[in-house]
């Protein structure tokens, strides 16, 4: 099968992270898979290296003209993002092919509601990663198949994870830690919070947050001064591949207000670490069934009790971590994943 795998973000996180992953498990299972990313962006560098042909398109305007000459020669194509779609539905008149979207997000459409259903009524199967991201097109009449994201088998970087302690002197340290952007809807501002309640009774507990910049970073730095985290609450600034370093923690937290899935999680169940989520999207979805603790959203006291409870009852932390890390293994492996995705995609191209 000929698969086109469409995803014009800039950036990288766990979108275009999925959308690699699923071209590689597809090209194991035999099937031809190209790219279009935008040109310099770090997907496009990233399944170049993997050994990928990759395409470029600036916009959804170009995508939809590359689209309307090229788009024909491939059996499917597969919008990873929303502005992928529109380039792929634009386009459709001419190319006649196939278009799954993969919607990623659990945001409430609340302006161009007529636009965004017909949009999403023009692809021919939209995918949700959660039932919290389905929740909308639902909502809106759009029939929508769940397939959730996976994480590949992560091999830890002792020599990392040795630079990450000596360098921030944290050899003896508790770590908990968290992955994510400092903006608003990832509320580092809770977790900030939580650590000032924990570090109060737990002295040798030290947070570490993984993340780039973003909206919300002088107000999350000015709030770890004010609260005298400097050397307990450490912004380490983007990393590659953080979830290597992910087995120095005895906890991980994600805090956000909105998520549709949380890949950063599944990366840390994977490896066996005891997690805390707020109650929220596909978080809950995800840690459902006692694989981890939730909190409410903003309940940065609830956060604080959970981080305790885990660092003092670490046998029941790790009879849930291994829970987590079995179920994780079983719905969130990344050739069951692609296997539905070419089901779907033989389907359509009939």
């Amino acid at each position: 099968m000929e698969i086109l795998q469409i995803n014009l973000e800039k950036g990288w996180r766990g979108g275009e992270r999925q959308t690699l992953l699923t071209a590689c498990a597809q090209r194991d299972l035999g099937h031809h898979v190209e790219f279009i990313c935008r040109a310099g962006a770090e997907l496009s560098l990233k399944a170049r290296e993997a050994g990928f042909t990759v395409h470029h398109a600036r916009s959804a305007l170009s995508l939809a003209s590359w689209l309307a000459f090229n788009g024909a020669r491939f059996d499917i194509l597969h919008a990873q993002t929303a502005g992928s779609v529109t380039g792929a539905v634009l386009s459709k008149p001419l190319h006649r092919r196939p278009i799954v979207f993969s919607r990623r997000t659990d945001f409430p459409v609340k302006t161009g509601k007529f636009l965004t259903r017909l949009k999403w009524q023009s692809v021919d199967q939209l995918v949700a990663i959660s039932q919290a991201a389905a929740s909308e097109p639902r909502r809106l009449g759009i029939t929508t198949l769940i397939i959730p994201s996976a994480t590949l088998t992560i091999f830890p970087d002792t020599d990392r994870i040795n630079s990450l302690l000596s360098t921030h002197a944290l050899t003896g340290k508790r770590l908990v830690g968290t992955s994510a952007v400092l903006k608003p809807e990832k509320d580092p501002f809770t977790l900030i919070q939580a650590a000032a309640r924990v570090c109060q009774t737990h002295p040798d507990v030290v947070f570490v947050h993984w993340g780039a910049d973003g909206p919300s970073s002088m107000a999350a730095r000015a709030r770890i001064a004010e609260l005298g985290l400097e050397k307990k609450y450490l912004l380490l600034g983007f990393q590659k591949n953080p979830e290597q370093l992910y087995p120095a923690l005895s906890a991980f937290v994600l805090c956000s207000i909105s998520e549709a899935l949380g890949s950063s999680l599944l990366d840390a169940m994977s490896l066996g670490i005891p997690v805390i989520g707020t109650n929220t999207g596909g978080i809950k979805e995800v840690l459902a069934e006692g694989r981890g603790l939730l909190a409410p959203v903003g309940d940065a006291a609830a956060i604080a009790q959970h981080i305790e409870w885990l660092l003092s009852h670490p046998a029941s932390a790790q009879e849930m971590a291994a829970n987590a890390k079995q179920y994780v293994m079983s719905e969130h492996d990344v050739h069951k994943m692609a296997q539905k995705y070419l089901m779907l995609y033989a389907n359509l191209s009939r």
